[in-house]
């Protein structure tokens, strides 16, 4: 009888471990995501947005995370702007067909955020500055991009894989 108690008592505290360290453990993704430039004194490339024929060798700013392949489900972006002189920022957003561009506005010289479906973004980070985001992602292609005027046409954009 005492042996049948233990028994019980070992699978309950078992169970209630993992019951209690599960969600913990799948607690969902972390990108670490760098952005940075070759300062403010560099020329802007003009020709480097997603899809275009820059040489992205040439760019100038740059979104660089630290994994570009991620589960499904929460996923947590932490921003660090590592530019010396430059505000930056970080949108998400979810890309249909990566071989057609995102919609752009030529005389603001940025992507439209809502044309494009923005899910969430890191709003203007001063150099030095971080912040997060945490998003629920479907599977798909994600891409994180800079919409300070100008940054996403000198190549600040990536993408990001979600399985």
């Amino acid at each position: 009888m005492l042996q049948s108690r233990m028994k019980t008592l070992v699978l309950a505290v078992t169970l209630s471990f993992f019951g209690f360290v599960a969600p913990v453990l799948a607690a969902g993704a972390t990108i670490n995501v760098s952005l940075a430039d070759a300062g403010a004194e560099a020329e802007l490339g003009t020709d480097m947005g997603m899809t275009m024929k820059g040489d992205m060798k040439m760019a100038v700013m740059h979104v660089i995370p630290d994994k570009t392949e991620v589960p499904a489900g929460e996923v947590t972006f932490k921003v660090t702007n590592n530019s010396k002189d430059i505000v930056h920022e970080m949108l998400v957003v979810k890309v249909a067909d990566a071989t057609k561009p995102l919609p752009y506005i030529d005389g603001d010289s940025r992507v439209d955020e809502d044309a494009a479906g923005h899910l969430g973004e890191v709003s203007e980070l001063d150099p030095g500055a971080s912040g997060a985001l945490t998003l629920t992602l479907d599977p798909g292609t994600y891409m994180l991009f800079c919409n300070i005027p100008g940054h996403y046409m000198a190549g600040m954009w990536t993408l990001v894989t979600v399985k």
